[in-house]
């Protein structure tokens, strides 16, 4: 059974409704217009961001805690490419975004930095990437500061 998430509130349901284009309907308890689909049950954490990204990693929801974590409203970052533009650091040449989109896989646990808006120094971080199950393609990045 699918589990889905919300992008903009991340709450979490099992076996949504579909649409007959075989989307899931919007989110029952924000409204917001769709869910992201995952492969398992995630929990995004009161300081999680949640950014969802088209098939060319460009932001076309800036989320759940996006605004508070990375310091960027969401207009900030909407059409731009989700690594450059939440500033991800640290990743020591690898491109797990890449990994997702390519092999259709979780990529959690990431070891990162990332520089919020405003600030001088690049953050510690944990960032997971979560390939999209639909026709569109696409990707869900969570990042946790530490």
């Amino acid at each position: 059974m699918p589990a889905f998430i919300c992008p903009r509130c991340a709450h979490r349901e099992r076996g949504a409704e579909r649409t007959e284009g075989h989307q899931p309907r919007g989110c029952q308890r924000c409204g917001f217009g769709f869910l992201f689909e995952m492969l398992e049950d995630y929990y995004a954490g009161p300081r999680t961001a949640l950014l969802v990204c088209d098939r060319d990693r460009r932001v076309l929801v800036a989320g759940h805690a996006a605004a508070a974590v990375t310091g960027f409203p969401e207009r900030d970052l909407l059409g731009k490419e989700v690594l450059s533009a939440i500033r991800l650091g640290g990743l020591n040449g690898k491109d797990p975004a890449a990994t997702a989109l390519e092999w259709g896989v979780r990529v959690m646990g990431v070891e990162c930095t990332f520089r919020p808006n405003g600030v001088e120094e690049d953050q510690q971080a944990t960032v997971d990437f979560f390939p999209a199950y639909d026709a569109d393609g696409g990707l869900m990045v969570a990042l946790t500061p530490k």
